[in-house]
Protein backbone atom coordinates (compact mmCIF):
# COMPACT_ATOMS: atom_id res chain seq x y z
CA UNK A 1 0.00 0.00 0.00
CA UNK A 2 1.72 3.21 -1.13
CA UNK A 3 2.26 6.07 1.30
CA UNK A 4 0.10 9.12 0.87
CA UNK A 5 1.88 12.04 -0.79
CA UNK A 6 -0.62 14.49 0.68
CA UNK A 7 -0.13 16.10 4.04
CA UNK A 8 -3.30 16.49 6.05
CA UNK A 9 -4.33 15.58 9.57
CA UNK A 10 -7.90 16.48 10.55
CA UNK A 11 -7.96 18.97 7.68
CA UNK A 12 -4.76 20.77 8.69
CA UNK A 13 -1.51 20.90 6.78
CA UNK A 14 0.91 18.38 8.21
CA UNK A 15 3.22 19.42 10.93
CA UNK A 16 6.26 18.68 13.04
CA UNK A 17 6.52 15.27 14.75
CA UNK A 18 9.26 13.44 16.64
CA UNK A 19 10.30 9.77 16.43
CA UNK A 20 12.31 8.34 19.34
CA UNK A 21 14.71 5.54 18.51
CA UNK A 22 14.82 6.84 14.95
CA UNK A 23 17.79 4.70 13.90
CA UNK A 24 16.24 1.38 14.92
CA UNK A 25 14.70 -1.20 12.59
CA UNK A 26 11.12 -0.03 13.14
CA UNK A 27 12.06 3.58 13.94
CA UNK A 28 13.86 4.03 10.62
CA UNK A 29 10.82 2.90 8.66
CA UNK A 30 8.52 5.13 10.72
CA UNK A 31 10.76 8.09 9.87
CA UNK A 32 10.70 7.12 6.19
CA UNK A 33 6.92 6.72 6.18
CA UNK A 34 6.39 10.11 7.80
CA UNK A 35 8.79 11.85 5.40
CA UNK A 36 7.01 10.19 2.47
CA UNK A 37 3.72 11.55 3.81
CA UNK A 38 5.08 15.09 3.94
CA UNK A 39 5.81 15.53 7.64
CA UNK A 40 8.67 17.51 9.13
CA UNK A 41 10.39 14.99 11.40
CA UNK A 42 12.72 15.10 14.35
CA UNK A 43 14.46 11.84 15.16
CA UNK A 44 16.17 11.05 18.43
CA UNK A 45 19.32 8.99 18.80
CA UNK A 46 21.86 8.58 21.55
CA UNK A 47 24.54 9.78 19.11
CA UNK A 48 23.14 11.37 15.94
CA UNK A 49 26.64 11.60 14.43
CA UNK A 50 27.21 7.84 14.70
CA UNK A 51 27.66 6.24 11.28
CA UNK A 52 24.88 3.74 12.10
CA UNK A 53 22.39 6.62 11.64
CA UNK A 54 23.72 7.61 8.22
CA UNK A 55 20.87 5.81 6.46
CA UNK A 56 18.40 8.32 7.92
CA UNK A 57 20.16 11.28 6.31
CA UNK A 58 19.99 9.48 2.96
CA UNK A 59 16.18 9.13 3.00
CA UNK A 60 14.12 11.05 0.46
CA UNK A 61 13.09 14.37 1.98
CA UNK A 62 15.55 14.09 4.86
CA UNK A 63 17.72 17.00 3.79
CA UNK A 64 14.78 19.40 3.93
CA UNK A 65 12.56 17.88 6.62
CA UNK A 66 14.56 15.67 9.02
CA UNK A 67 16.57 16.82 12.02
CA UNK A 68 18.32 14.43 14.40
CA UNK A 69 18.43 15.20 18.13
CA UNK A 70 20.69 13.69 20.77
CA UNK A 71 18.44 12.14 23.42
CA UNK A 72 18.22 9.30 25.91
CA UNK A 73 14.92 7.99 27.30
CA UNK A 74 16.31 8.22 30.85
CA UNK A 75 17.14 11.90 30.33
CA UNK A 76 13.88 13.86 30.61
CA UNK A 77 15.52 17.12 29.52
CA UNK A 78 16.85 15.69 26.27
CA UNK A 79 13.39 14.34 25.40
CA UNK A 80 11.71 17.66 26.25
CA UNK A 81 14.13 19.51 23.97
CA UNK A 82 13.40 17.10 21.09
CA UNK A 83 9.61 17.28 21.62
CA UNK A 84 9.40 21.08 21.95
CA UNK A 85 7.13 22.48 19.23
CA UNK A 86 6.01 19.04 18.03
CA UNK A 87 2.34 18.19 17.47
CA UNK A 88 2.94 14.46 17.73
CA UNK A 89 5.46 11.97 19.08
CA UNK A 90 6.09 8.39 17.97
CA UNK A 91 7.75 6.69 20.93
CA UNK A 92 9.55 3.76 19.31
CA UNK A 93 12.75 3.70 21.38
CA UNK A 94 13.04 0.57 23.50
CA UNK A 95 15.68 -1.81 24.76
CA UNK A 96 15.50 -5.31 23.27
CA UNK A 97 17.56 -6.89 26.06
CA UNK A 98 16.03 -9.60 28.23
CA UNK A 99 17.10 -8.54 31.73
CA UNK A 100 15.88 -6.71 34.84
CA UNK A 101 17.72 -3.49 34.01
CA UNK A 102 15.94 -3.27 30.66
CA UNK A 103 12.58 -3.63 32.43
CA UNK A 104 13.39 -0.59 34.54
CA UNK A 105 14.57 1.39 31.51
CA UNK A 106 11.41 0.46 29.59
CA UNK A 107 9.10 1.78 32.32
CA UNK A 108 11.08 4.85 33.42
CA UNK A 109 11.91 5.80 29.84
CA UNK A 110 8.25 5.57 28.88
CA UNK A 111 7.18 7.75 31.82
CA UNK A 112 9.82 10.33 30.84
CA UNK A 113 8.56 10.34 27.26
CA UNK A 114 4.92 10.74 28.32
CA UNK A 115 5.68 13.57 30.74
CA UNK A 116 8.04 15.37 28.38
CA UNK A 117 5.42 15.18 25.63
CA UNK A 118 2.67 16.49 27.92
CA UNK A 119 4.88 19.30 29.24
CA UNK A 120 5.82 20.37 25.71
CA UNK A 121 2.19 20.53 24.58
CA UNK A 122 2.26 17.47 22.29
CA UNK A 123 -1.26 16.56 21.14
CA UNK A 124 -0.90 12.84 20.52
CA UNK A 125 1.62 10.08 21.14
CA UNK A 126 1.84 6.78 19.28
CA UNK A 127 3.51 4.22 21.54
CA UNK A 128 5.21 1.14 20.07
CA UNK A 129 4.43 -1.83 22.29
CA UNK A 130 5.19 -5.47 21.45
CA UNK A 131 3.35 -8.68 20.74
CA UNK A 132 5.24 -10.00 23.74
CA UNK A 133 2.75 -8.02 25.82
CA UNK A 134 -0.17 -9.89 24.23
CA UNK A 135 0.33 -13.56 23.42
CA UNK A 136 2.31 -15.12 26.30
CA UNK A 137 -0.58 -16.73 28.14
CA UNK A 138 -0.45 -20.51 28.70
CA UNK A 139 -4.07 -20.53 29.88
CA UNK A 140 -5.50 -19.01 26.72
CA UNK A 141 -7.99 -21.33 25.05
CA UNK A 142 -6.98 -22.63 21.59
CA UNK A 143 -10.30 -21.25 20.34
CA UNK A 144 -9.60 -17.72 21.56
CA UNK A 145 -9.18 -15.12 18.85
CA UNK A 146 -6.14 -13.04 19.83
CA UNK A 147 -6.99 -9.37 19.57
CA UNK A 148 -6.49 -6.02 21.32
CA UNK A 149 -8.14 -7.25 24.53
CA UNK A 150 -5.51 -9.96 25.13
CA UNK A 151 -2.58 -9.61 27.52
CA UNK A 152 0.34 -11.85 28.35
CA UNK A 153 0.44 -13.51 31.77
CA UNK A 154 3.02 -11.46 33.68
CA UNK A 155 3.78 -14.17 36.27
CA UNK A 156 4.24 -16.76 33.53
CA UNK A 157 6.61 -14.47 31.61
CA UNK A 158 8.66 -13.75 34.71
CA UNK A 159 8.76 -17.39 35.77
CA UNK A 160 9.97 -18.50 32.33
CA UNK A 161 12.58 -15.75 32.03
CA UNK A 162 10.81 -13.69 29.38
CA UNK A 163 11.75 -10.41 31.03
CA UNK A 164 11.53 -8.50 27.74
CA UNK A 165 7.81 -9.35 27.61
CA UNK A 166 7.43 -8.29 31.24
CA UNK A 167 9.08 -4.97 30.46
CA UNK A 168 6.89 -4.29 27.43
CA UNK A 169 3.74 -5.08 29.43
CA UNK A 170 4.80 -2.80 32.27
CA UNK A 171 5.84 -0.04 29.86
CA UNK A 172 2.51 -0.14 27.99
CA UNK A 173 0.55 -0.05 31.24
CA UNK A 174 2.72 2.81 32.52
CA UNK A 175 2.19 4.71 29.26
CA UNK A 176 -1.58 4.31 29.47
CA UNK A 177 -1.76 5.34 33.13
CA UNK A 178 0.66 8.27 32.80
CA UNK A 179 -1.01 9.59 29.64
CA UNK A 180 -4.42 9.47 31.35
CA UNK A 181 -3.04 11.47 34.29
CA UNK A 182 -1.51 14.07 32.01
CA UNK A 183 -4.38 14.31 29.53
CA UNK A 184 -2.20 13.22 26.60
CA UNK A 185 -3.86 11.37 23.72
CA UNK A 186 -2.21 7.97 23.48
CA UNK A 187 -2.52 5.36 20.73
CA UNK A 188 -0.68 2.03 20.97
CA UNK A 189 0.61 -0.11 18.09
CA UNK A 190 1.39 -3.72 19.02
CA UNK A 191 3.58 -5.32 16.33
CA UNK A 192 4.40 -9.02 16.12
CA UNK A 193 7.84 -10.39 15.14
CA UNK A 194 8.80 -7.87 12.51
CA UNK A 195 10.43 -8.96 9.25
CA UNK A 196 11.14 -7.20 5.97
CA UNK A 197 14.06 -5.17 4.60
CA UNK A 198 16.29 -3.19 6.95
CA UNK A 199 17.18 0.40 6.11
CA UNK A 200 20.22 0.28 8.42
CA UNK A 201 23.28 -1.93 8.04
CA UNK A 202 23.54 -3.74 11.37
CA UNK A 203 21.74 -7.07 11.57
CA UNK A 204 18.81 -6.97 14.01
CA UNK A 205 17.16 -9.84 15.88
CA UNK A 206 14.32 -10.64 13.48
CA UNK A 207 16.47 -10.39 10.33
CA UNK A 208 19.00 -12.70 11.98
CA UNK A 209 16.07 -15.03 12.75
CA UNK A 210 15.40 -15.30 9.01
CA UNK A 211 19.10 -15.57 8.09
CA UNK A 212 19.77 -18.43 10.52
CA UNK A 213 16.95 -20.56 9.10
CA UNK A 214 17.79 -19.60 5.50
CA UNK A 215 21.42 -20.69 5.80
CA UNK A 216 20.82 -23.71 8.02
CA UNK A 217 22.82 -22.23 10.92
CA UNK A 218 19.76 -22.99 12.98
CA UNK A 219 20.18 -26.76 12.86
CA UNK A 220 16.60 -27.66 13.84
CA UNK A 221 13.20 -26.00 13.88
CA UNK A 222 10.83 -26.31 16.83
CA UNK A 223 7.23 -27.36 17.27
CA UNK A 224 6.14 -23.75 17.76
CA UNK A 225 4.10 -21.01 16.12
CA UNK A 226 5.04 -17.36 15.69
CA UNK A 227 3.14 -14.25 14.62
CA UNK A 228 4.74 -12.06 11.94
CA UNK A 229 4.33 -8.62 10.37
CA UNK A 230 6.22 -6.69 7.70
CA UNK A 231 8.19 -3.69 9.01
CA UNK A 232 6.72 -1.47 6.28
CA UNK A 233 3.24 -2.39 7.50
CA UNK A 234 4.28 -1.50 11.06
CA UNK A 235 5.41 1.94 9.86
CA UNK A 236 2.16 2.48 7.93
CA UNK A 237 0.19 1.40 10.99
CA UNK A 238 1.91 4.07 13.07
CA UNK A 239 1.01 6.76 10.56
CA UNK A 240 -2.57 5.52 10.13
CA UNK A 241 -3.40 5.43 13.83
CA UNK A 242 -1.85 8.85 14.28
CA UNK A 243 -3.91 10.36 11.49
CA UNK A 244 -7.16 8.40 11.61
CA UNK A 245 -7.76 7.06 15.13
CA UNK A 246 -10.28 9.84 15.91
CA UNK A 247 -11.71 10.04 12.40
CA UNK A 248 -12.76 6.37 12.44
CA UNK A 249 -13.86 6.35 16.06
CA UNK A 250 -11.02 4.20 17.38
CA UNK A 251 -13.12 1.00 17.50
CA UNK A 252 -12.41 -0.91 20.70
CA UNK A 253 -10.00 1.60 22.19
CA UNK A 254 -6.52 2.97 21.82
CA UNK A 255 -4.70 -0.32 21.10
CA UNK A 256 -4.06 -1.70 17.60
CA UNK A 257 -2.77 -5.23 17.04
CA UNK A 258 -0.36 -5.29 14.09
CA UNK A 259 0.22 -8.75 12.60
CA UNK A 260 -0.51 -10.40 9.28
CA UNK A 261 0.25 -14.11 9.74
CA UNK A 262 0.67 -16.80 12.37
CA UNK A 263 2.86 -19.64 11.09
CA UNK A 264 4.09 -22.90 12.50
CA UNK A 265 7.87 -23.07 12.20
CA UNK A 266 7.45 -25.85 9.62
CA UNK A 267 5.39 -23.46 7.46
CA UNK A 268 7.98 -20.73 7.91
CA UNK A 269 10.93 -22.84 6.74
CA UNK A 270 8.84 -24.28 3.88
CA UNK A 271 8.14 -20.75 2.64
CA UNK A 272 11.87 -20.01 2.68
CA UNK A 273 12.60 -23.30 0.91
CA UNK A 274 9.99 -22.61 -1.79
CA UNK A 275 11.32 -19.11 -2.38
CA UNK A 276 15.04 -19.95 -2.18
CA UNK A 277 15.61 -23.63 -3.05
CA UNK A 278 19.35 -23.07 -3.55
CA UNK A 279 19.92 -22.26 0.12
CA UNK A 280 20.42 -25.00 2.76
CA UNK A 281 17.26 -24.03 4.66
CA UNK A 282 16.83 -25.73 8.04
CA UNK A 283 15.10 -29.06 7.45
CA UNK A 284 15.36 -31.05 10.69
CA UNK A 285 12.37 -31.04 13.05
CA UNK A 286 13.65 -30.75 16.61
CA UNK A 287 10.68 -32.42 18.32
CA UNK A 288 10.13 -35.24 15.85
CA UNK A 289 9.39 -38.52 17.58
CA UNK A 290 8.37 -37.06 20.93
CA UNK A 291 4.76 -38.04 20.30
CA UNK A 292 3.39 -34.54 20.77
CA UNK A 293 0.96 -33.20 18.15
CA UNK A 294 1.98 -30.29 15.97
CA UNK A 295 1.05 -26.97 17.57
CA UNK A 296 -1.71 -25.31 15.57
CA UNK A 297 -1.51 -21.65 14.51
CA UNK A 298 -4.03 -19.71 16.56
CA UNK A 299 -6.68 -17.32 15.32
CA UNK A 300 -6.12 -13.58 15.45
CA UNK A 301 -7.86 -10.38 14.49
CA UNK A 302 -6.29 -7.34 12.83
CA UNK A 303 -9.69 -5.85 12.03
CA UNK A 304 -9.07 -2.57 13.82
CA UNK A 305 -6.19 -1.67 11.52
CA UNK A 306 -8.08 -2.93 8.48
CA UNK A 307 -10.92 -0.60 9.46
CA UNK A 308 -8.45 2.27 9.10
CA UNK A 309 -7.66 1.16 5.55
CA UNK A 310 -4.61 -0.96 6.33
CA UNK A 311 -3.55 -3.48 3.69
CA UNK A 312 -1.06 -6.11 4.83
CA UNK A 313 1.96 -7.35 2.89
CA UNK A 314 1.80 -11.10 2.10
CA UNK A 315 4.36 -13.12 4.02
CA UNK A 316 5.95 -14.44 0.82
CA UNK A 317 6.77 -10.89 -0.24
CA UNK A 318 8.07 -9.99 3.20
CA UNK A 319 10.44 -12.97 3.32
CA UNK A 320 11.58 -12.45 -0.27
CA UNK A 321 12.41 -8.79 0.41
CA UNK A 322 14.12 -9.72 3.68
CA UNK A 323 16.45 -12.18 1.95
CA UNK A 324 17.18 -9.77 -0.92
CA UNK A 325 18.16 -7.17 1.67
CA UNK A 326 20.34 -9.69 3.55
CA UNK A 327 22.16 -10.38 0.29
CA UNK A 328 22.56 -6.71 -0.63
CA UNK A 329 23.99 -5.83 2.78
CA UNK A 330 26.36 -8.79 2.80
CA UNK A 331 24.75 -10.70 5.66
CA UNK A 332 24.26 -13.87 3.57
CA UNK A 333 26.13 -15.12 0.52
CA UNK A 334 24.50 -14.95 -2.90
CA UNK A 335 24.16 -18.33 -4.65
CA UNK A 336 25.56 -18.61 -8.17
CA UNK A 337 22.19 -19.84 -9.45
CA UNK A 338 19.48 -17.34 -10.43
CA UNK A 339 17.20 -15.84 -7.77
CA UNK A 340 13.36 -15.88 -8.02
CA UNK A 341 11.70 -12.89 -9.65
CA UNK A 342 9.68 -10.83 -7.16
CA UNK A 343 7.02 -10.12 -9.77
CA UNK A 344 6.16 -13.84 -9.81
CA UNK A 345 5.51 -14.14 -6.07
Amino acid sequence: MPSSSKAYVNGDEKHLVCVTGAGSFIGSWVVKELLDRGYHVRGTARDPSDQKNAHLIALDGAEERLTLYRADVLDYGSLAAAFSGCHGVFHVASSTNNDNDSMVVAVEGTKNAINAAADMGVRRMVFTSSYGAVHMDPNRSPDTVVDETCWSDYDFCKRTGNLYCCGKMMAEIAATEEAAKRGLELVVVVPAITVGPMLHQTLNYSSDHVARFLTGKKREYQNAVTAYIDVRDVARAHALVYELHDARGGGGGHRYLCLSAVLHRAQFVQLLRDLFPHYPVTAKYQDQGDGKPMVKPYKFSNRMLKDLGMEFTPMRESLYDTVMMLQQKGHVTVPALPMPNRARL
